[in-house]
This record gives structure tokens, C-alpha cells and sequence, in this order.
């Protein structure tokens, strides 16, 4: 049988470079800010994750698509990315328990992709240059149009789109009989950040963004969790209010990358935008309060103001990326509250931070007795 040709794409970046490439999963067209990972496997369970919501990821790895898709590997009910950049698709997976390609759950998803693109040398331009906006086609080739539609896409400092993709219902996770029942604030929430808190006897339940701490408070929690997510923390008032009526409660509370900075913004220390963020499963954190070393799990665009964090005399810094000092983790002096900047549940990733969990549980447990 003779094999179709590939349809040809093209991207463009905010700094008019062009290139080329073949498509794939949907056919169509793109935009959003421009990330890469330097991840080497889990790109389903990347594709899936609520914080990618509105980016273009480079994916740094050689081939994708090798080991197909299945059910178990998503972090949420749909793909987040916009679109996504690859050196090298694999139609032929090796992996039995699959349920199909790469390919076929991409255009299942509707999301654009494009592959033949040298992405070392796309990755070296966004860590130089920074984060910038691109658009992705495989129906528009006139590049001066897809110029005209890129200049028309907003920068992602200021967009608050934790509400965008958080639940529009209430729902629970664990045992309803538990002694422990933890509040849950969707931002973006991955699955597997709530199964290891149900994994270690929590009863969980997940409220939509903007719920009111009235209505947390029904629940009875004896913890609360601020969770990851999208977008730029600054415009979230709604959930620094929150955060701040939380902590008066003297209630466990633990937060997780957005949460880590929601947290931190509740307590008068102010975020910024990275020059092009941290994202992959291999960036090396120091626990300054162990003096261990652990490899983790990172997706952020947006970090932690380090000198006013510094400056704060009622917080304390717990950890720091060891690649740039940048601030990864604190908590509130004289509070039960901490939160880290990386992703401990680590899917894909490393488990070297997956005893945070079990710092949060045992918190939660003393605050009882």
C-alpha cells in the first residue's frame, strides 16, 4: 500500500524566525507561549497537565510516541497544551498495554502538533532570548498572515487562567470515613498530586477556584491544599484572599507550585515572570532544612521574588534550586503552612520529594492531637 505524505507545517516565533516541519495530530492551526521540557519520557502525563494550559511545549527528547498512550498515564480528563513541538514522531509504539498512538489521541484532543523541527536548537534559542509566543499551522502558509494572527496573542504575564481549567464541580477522592479530610482548591489540580494524599488515608474533597472559604469551612477539613496550575498568580486576588483566611484558621495548609505562590503573595511577598521558566525531571533542590539534596519534578513559568522573600522576617526558606538559587520552597513562621515550587508527586519524574506528603500528613495528624 502506498503511504500517504506527511502534510507539511510551519512554525513561527515572536522574533520572526520560520521554521519547518511535517504535521501532525490535528490539522489546523496554534498559538500560546512558547516552553520547552527537558524531560525524557512521560509526555502523556506532560500533554495533560492543567499548568501547561495555554503554551506550545518543545519536547527535548530525541523520539516521542514510542511507548503510545494509555488511560492511566493522564493528569487530567483532556490534553492542556496548545500545541506541541517535536524533533521525531514514532507511529509504531512498543508498548502493550497501550490503547493507540500519539498520534491518534492528539487529534482525538484536537491539538496541533508539529515534528522535523531541530528542537536542541529551538530549546538554546528560548533559554538565550526567553519565553516568547509562537503560532503552530498546517493550513496557513502565507507567513505574513500567521505574523498578523501571532502579534494578536496576549503575554501570559497577567493572564489569570487557574479558573479556565479548574473543576466546575465539587468532588471527592479516599474513603469518606477517614480521620483525615483535606480541602482541596483546583487550579489546575493533577491526579496524581490528590492519589498521594488518598494513598497515605486522606479523604479529599476539590472545590472550583473561586469557592468561598465559607464554604471550604461546611467540609470540616482538617487540612487545605493550594493547588498547582496556569497562568500568572498576581491577577488572582480571589485565591490570595482565600489563602490569607486559611491561615488564620492555624490549619495545616500545603501548597504546590501556583500554591506555592498564592502562598507566598498572601504573606506580602510578590512573584515575577522567569526569563523562560523550569520545566523538566531532573532539576536539583537543596532542603535547607535537612541538608539533602533531591532531583525534582518542575513546571513554572513564574517564581518567588527571592530578596523579599529573604527580607521577610516571618518566612522561613525551606528550599532552593541549586541550578539558580531561585526559591523553591518556605513556610510561615509560627504557622502549620509550607508549599514548594516543584512537583513532588513527580509524574513523570523522580520520588526523591515524595515524603512532603508524608510531612503534610503527619502535620495534619499532630494538629488533631
Amino acid at each position: 500500500m502506498q503511504q500517504v505524505p506527511q502534510q507539511k507545517a510551519v512554525l513561527v516565533l515572536a522574533d520572526g524566525s520560520v521554521h519547518y516541519g511535517k504535521a501532525f495530530g490535528k490539522i489546523g492551526t496554534t498559538t500560546g507561549e512558547l516552553c520547552f521540557n527537558t524531560g525524557m519520557t512521560g509526555y502523556q502525563e506532560v500533554f495533560t497537565d492543567p499548568s501547561y494550559y495555554g503554551q506550545v511545549i518543545i519536547m527535548n527528547t530525541v523520539h516521542i510516541g514510542n511507548y503510545g498512550v494509555k488511560d492511566q498515564d493522564i493528569e487530567s480528563d483532556s490534553v492542556k497544551v496548545r500545541g506541541i513541538i517535536s524533533r521525531n514522531l514514532e507511529e509504531q509504539f512498543s508498548r502493550r498495554l497501550a490503547k493507540g498512538s500519539l498520534d491518534e489521541y492528539l487529534k482525538e484532543n484536537k491539538i496541533v502538533a508539529i515534528e522535523g523541527v531541530d528542537t536542541r536548537a529551538l530549546t538554546a534559542k528560548v533559554r538565550t532570548e526567553g519565553a516568547m509566543n509562537c503560532i503552530i499551522s498546517s493550513e496557513i502558509f502565507d507567513i505574513n498572515e500567521l505574523k498578523r494572527q501571532l502579534g494578536e496573542v496576549p503575554s501570559m504575564a497577567g493572564l489569570e487562567l487557574a479558573s479556565v481549567v479548574s473543576t466546575t464541580q465539587t468532588y471527592e477522592m479516599g474513603d469518606p470515613a477517614s480521620a483525615i479530610r483535606i480541602a482541596v482548591l483546583d487550579y489546575g489540580v493533577k491526579r496524581h498530586i490528590l492519589q498521594c494524599m488518598v494513598d497515605r488515608g486522606a479523604y479529599v474533597r476539590v472545590y472550583p477556584a473561586k469557592t468561598s472559604f465559607e464554604e471550604l469551612q461546611q467540609f470540616r477539613p482538617d487540612g487545605y491544599f493550594i493547588s498547582n496550575g496556569p497562568g500568572d498568580p498576581e491577577p488572582m486576588d480571589y485565591a490570595v484572599a482565600t489563602v490569607q483566611q486559611i491561615l488564620k484558621t492555624e490549619k495545616p495548609l500545603f501548597g504546590i507550585c501556583l500554591g506555592h505562590q498564592l502562598l507566598a503573595l498572601a504573606n506580602g511577598i510578590p512573584t515575577f515572570k522567569m526569563h523562560h521558566g523550569h520545566r523538566g525531571l531532573n532539576h536539583p533542590v537543596k532542603n535547607l532544612v535537612t541538608g539533602k539534596c533531591e532531583i525534582t519534578t518542575q513546571n513554572h513559568g513564574f517564581g518567588v521574588d527571592p530578596e523579599a522573600v529573604r527580607k521577610a522576617d516571618h518566612i522561613e526558606i525551606t528550599h532552593v534550586n541549586l541550578n539558580d538559587q531561585s526559591i523553591e520552597g518556605i513556610r510561615v513562621k509560627g504557622k502549620p503552612a509550607f508549599s514548594v515550587q516543584y512537583h513532588p508527586e513527580s509524574t513523570p519524574g523522580p520520588h526523591d520529594s515524595r515524603y512532603l506528603f508524608d510531612d503534610f500528613i503527619g502535620m495534619i495528624r499532630s494538629s488533631k492531637n
